[in-house]
């Protein structure tokens, strides 16, 4: 089933997946001329010592606003989008920190600028056009290919709707880097739940012939793009090339499902170079934050921001 909302750049934005990873906690603010939606701008909004939070919900890498196309000369067009942004703008309900990524189809932040916002500008690699398998393997660098053809000879794939074994890879490679998860493995469970009964994800375990998961990746799409959400691997068998074959494995899963593979970037230097090796062009987008002058004030409490400002 897909239930995809017209007012919506990707999944991440609609009701169904907002639902499932900040069920009761979410809101929109829109823009309405006649009966007719302009814009959208969903967010969750949480408090913590007294303090207000708009943040990303879990497992959400980016939101932001969804703007009806217009049509007429440029400058006409910006007008518009600014009259919509800054009715959006106004719909937010007041609160001390405001932090999301927006999705990369909005290149026109102006109007959050005006608004007292500061903008960092992010990356991610996507595929536009995955339609035919062949023409993306040959777009994919010699060492990615390599890995996936050494992995071969190593590793199967299977295609599942559980998350055990990739909550524990998952872990593993957090443990491996001396950091922690920023989500829990309920709600991994509970989006992949909400995924698979759509149609809209899966996840993909590399294991040997004994058995032994060596990588899993989570993948979910809608009828745009596919997203790669979330990935583990064994850090003892790293070198097997599993999650080379992982990701290749499910752009040719999702190639007659959707159109574009996006690999959700990383400002990281070894992530970004290796989504960069499968041959995809980097996008550009906005990372969106305002602070009250009552949370400047407070900025000094250090373990507060650490706690509430994580990933």
């Amino acid at each position: 089933m897909q239930d995809n909302l017209q007012e919506a750049y990707t999944l991440f934005q609609q009701p169904w997946w907002l639902d499932t990873v900040a069920p009761g906690r979410w809101d929109v603010a829109t823009s309405i001329k006649g009966e007719e939606i302009r814009g959208r701008l969903p967010y969750l909004q949480t408090s913590k010592m007294g303090f207000t939070f708009s943040m990303l919900p879990p497992l959400t890498p980016r939101l932001g606003p969804w703007i009806q196309p217009s049509e007429g000369k440029y400058a006409n067009r910006l007008s518009n989008e600014k009259r919509i942004l800054d009715e959006l703008i106004e719909g937010l309900p007041e609160c001390d920190y405001f932090k999301q990524s927006f999705d990369y189809h909005i290149e026109n932040w102006l109007p959050f600028y005006w608004a007292g916002f500061s903008q960092t500008t992010r990356y991610t690699y996507v595929l536009d056009d995955i339609s035919d398998p062949e023409q993306v393997w040959e777009g994919i660098q010699g060492n990615i290919r390599r890995e996936i053809k050494k992995a071969r000879k190593q590793v199967s794939v299977e295609e599942t709707g559980d998350i055990e074994e990739l909550w524990n890879l998952h872990k593993l490679t957090f443990e491996r880097q001396n950091s922690e998860t920023n989500h829990s493995k309920e709600e991994v469970k509970r989006v992949a739940d909400a995924a698979t009964s759509r149609n809209s994800g899966k996840v993909f375990i590399a294991r040997d012939n004994e058995e032994k998961p060596h990588a899993a990746i989570f993948v979910v799409w809608d009828q745009q793009s596919a997203f790669y959400l979330l990935g583990g691997a064994d850090p003892e068998l790293r070198n097997s090339g599993a999650s080379s074959l992982l990701l290749w494995h499910a752009i040719q899963h999702v190639a007659n499902k959707t159109q574009k593979f996006d690999f959700e970037g990383s400002m990281l230097k070894p992530i970004e170079r290796f989504f960069r090796g499968f041959g995809a062009r980097q996008k550009r987008y906005f990372h969106i934050t305002r602070m009250s002058k009552r949370m400047q004030l407070f900025k000094g409490s250090f373990d507060l921001f650490k706690s509430v400002f994580k990933g």
